[in-house]
């Protein structure tokens, strides 16, 4: 890895900070500070993504005990081919204007073309404090940054455009966070996870330039995004703005799409944590839907609120795109034309969302006003009767119509012992309640028996699109305990197992199930802060 041919021309072509001293304060004028990361005291390799190191072509197991490796993945080496830096950006947090903020604990180290023609960054987060730190000290804990490293790479292999995660390594050092905000702040074990992207760019870094006015630097960026990231619009046209947020949101709207095709919960959807290449960015508080609740989030310090909860993803979205098309109208001609771009996004969610949810219930479209009566009364039986999103949705893949025709036994009696597994309550099939199930199952059926795609075969195509494996908060939390007391080996198995989320892993039931009842409400099990 350290001989990889590496690139600064974030660095080279844009002004940086003048001040070199690692001090916090307000830095204007330009769009990231030079900063070293700090050496951590006993650096140790505890993941490692191959699949991404492959892509790459940058390593092989062999070199997993490279000792320069691991030094450079924990920031204690740094090549002199590169020229470390934290983007300053700005951003709307919780719905208001939060001013600077900009990369607290995460640095670039540079970006890297591959033999493949790959172009990424690489970026280490928790190496240390940098000039918008604000007042924290730059460094991650294990625990976030085990859910980082896994959620990252369990996007990917879910098919969910994503940064991505390449190690995780351990310092030896022990890092204070109050996990509670209650005022018991206690030490942690400290990681640093080395994360790769073709940008770590975000909504955040063109609003702090419009915000203080630095108009030059916001066009001379978003050529430079342009130029690099969307090839097919001519930076030139006079209308190129325009056509980027356009882009932009066609992209944003297929990464909420498949946010909401398996129910994942991204937790913090501030404007500084969206990415301008609709790439999921930043893995805080997130969760999975366990029990439909369209209002839940992970978030603890947003459950009162719940500004960024499951169902409120695709207009929190919309909200965000409008930040960034203000930022834009200094550069633009047409400003209706910049307004037309959070039309376009809509219309694409909208579209994409359906498409995708057509597919997961295994039918040709939900044009049809009996397909849409059919949608609208599932997601009144699933939060009706507690139903987990993800068993539901994979149970359902294998209901066999064809089984069914033949078999004597009552269809709607053998429907209700198919998706039993997926209930938390037992009310959920008490006799009074089972009935609308069954009318829902009968309905479903006879819109199936219409579509000519062999049963077989929707079945296969249905599990393609719904996962059996997700990153549950249980999951996550369980393998989190098992490393804080030095045992990496469920973190492990579970890496290995959300590497094939939609294959059935017979071997891997237990991690396939609903959580303990205990861990629904638990903190850490469940809901999160942002403390990390």
């Amino acid at each position: 890895m350290t001989e990889l041919p590496w690139l600064s021309r974030f660095v080279d072509r844009f002004p940086g900070d003048p001040v070199r001293e690692n001090a916090i304060r307000c830095v204007q004028g330009v769009l990231y500070s030079e900063v070293q990361p700090t050496p951590v005291r006993l650096p140790q390799l505890m993941a490692w993504s191959d699949s991404l190191a492959n892509e790459l072509g940058i390593a092989s197991p062999s070199l997993l005990e490279d000792e320069i490796l691991i030094k450079l993945l924990a920031g204690n080496y740094v090549s002199p081919k590169m020229k470390p830096y934290a983007a300053r950006y700005g951003g709307h947090q919780f719905g208001s204007w939060a001013g600077q903020l900009g990369d607290g604990r995460a640095i670039t180290l540079g970006e890297v073309v591959t033999a493949k023609s790959i172009r990424r960054e690489f970026q280490l987060k928790g190496a240390g404090p940098t000039p918008y730190s604000r007042m924290a000290d730059g460094r991650a804990v294990l625990r976030s940054s085990i859910r980082e490293f896994l959620c990252s790479e369990a996007m990917y292999f879910l098919g969910i455009p994503t940064t991505r995660a390449l190690s995780l390594v351990t310092t030896g050092e022990g890092v204070i966070r109050d996990f509670f905000y209650d005022g018991h702040p206690k030490a942690e074990p400290g990681a640093i996870i080395c994360r790769v992207s073709p940008s770590f760019l975000r909504f955040g870094n063109f609003e702090i330039l419009a915000a203080y006015q630095e108009l030059s630097l916001l066009k001379d960026l978003a050529q430079f995004v342009i130029q690099d990231h969307y090839p097919e619009l001519d930076p030139k046209d006079p209308h190129v703005y325009e056509k980027f947020l356009c882009e932009v949101s066609k992209k944003t709207a297929w990464m909420i799409a498949h946010w909401m095709r398996v129910g994942f919960v991204h937790g913090v959807m501030n404007t500084d944590n969206m990415s301008i290449l609709g790439l999921t960015l930043d893995y805080g508080p997130y969760g999975w839907l366990e029990s439909y609740d369209p209002s839940w989030t992970p978030n603890m310090i947003d459950a009162d609120r719940g500004r960024y909860g499951f169902g409120n993803q695709p207009s929190i979205a919309q909200w965000n795109l409008t930040r960034l098309c203000e930022a834009f109208l200094p550069l633009v001609r047409d400003e209706a034309r910049v307004y037309e771009s959070l039309e376009i996004y809509r219309v694409t969610f909208e579209q994409v969302h359906k498409a995708m949810l057509s597919k997961k219930l295994g039918l040709e479209s939900l044009d049809s006003q009996d397909t849409q009566e059919l949608v609208k009364n599932l997601w009144i039986l699933l939060q009706a009767f507690e139903t987990d999103y993800t068993i539901f949705f994979r149970l359902l893949c294998d209901w066999t119509i064809e089984q069914n025709d033949k078999s004597h036994e009552n269809p709607g009696d053998k429907f209700i012992h198919l998706i039993s597994p997926a209930f938390y309550s037992i009310r959920s099939i008490e006799p009074h309640l089972r009935e609308q199930w069954i009318y829902w199952s009968e309905k479903y059926t006879a819109i199936l028996k219409l579509i000519e795609s062999k049963d077989a075969r929707r079945r296969a195509q249905m599990k393609l699109v719904n996962p059996k494996y997700v990153l549950r908060n249980y999951l996550a939390q369980n393998v989190i305990e098992a490393a804080q007391n030095g045992d990496f080996s469920p973190l492990n198995r579970l890496f290995r197992v959300l590497k094939a989320p939609y294959e059935d892993q017979p071997q891997e039931e237990d991690l396939a199930v609903k959580p303990p009842e205990w861990a629904r409400k638990a903190p850490g099990y469940s809901t999160l802060s942002c403390s990390s």
